[in-house]
């Protein structure tokens, strides 16, 4: 039952709206562009919260049914759930957050890039203390053979 519920969830959650948002970008019509990128923005959302729920409440009956009919809700054009929780909620909270959440944004960005380079760094230093190593391995192996093969030789 789980691989059926995994696969509905597939097909509806991502599967289904991908192909209608290709659909809609193809077509340039902005009404379904807008609408599927407001489901994108939910399901986003709803994907992150879904990974703490997955973990305290999947013992709860009868709880990835109503995980796939909460994604049939917010998909359906007859409810229009993902434009209603994205218009009554997200639109409000995003608009009223959106200069903290851009500096946040710019803040990570600078970190992730001073990170990087840190790791750069090291990367290399290990890189080249390994390639003085094994140079100096080699060296030492080829002169203890060739003095090996110079004292069997004589």
């Amino acid at each position: 039952i789980r691989s059926w519920l995994l696969s509905s969830w597939l097909l509806f959650g991502t599967l289904y709206p991908a192909y209608y948002s290709y659909k809609a970008v193809k077509t340039k019509n902005v009404k379904e562009y807008v609408r599927w990128m407001m489901y994108w923005i939910v399901f986003a959302l709803y994907t992150v919260v879904e990974t703490i729920t997955d973990l305290t409440l999947a013992w709860f009956p009868l709880y990835y049914e109503l995980k796939i009919a909460f994604v049939v809700w917010l998909l359906s054009p007859y409810t229009r759930g993902a434009s209603l929780i994205y218009r009554k909620c997200l639109h409000p909270l995003l608009s009223s957050r959106e200069r903290e959440i851009d500096e946040y944004i710019v803040q990570a960005k600078e970190r992730s890039y001073e990170t990087m380079v840190n790791f750069g760094k090291q990367g290399l230093s290990i890189a080249a203390t390994a390639a003085v190593t094994a140079a100096v391995k080699a060296s030492y192996s080829f002169f203890y053979f060739s003095r090996e093969c110079t004292t069997v030789l004589c």
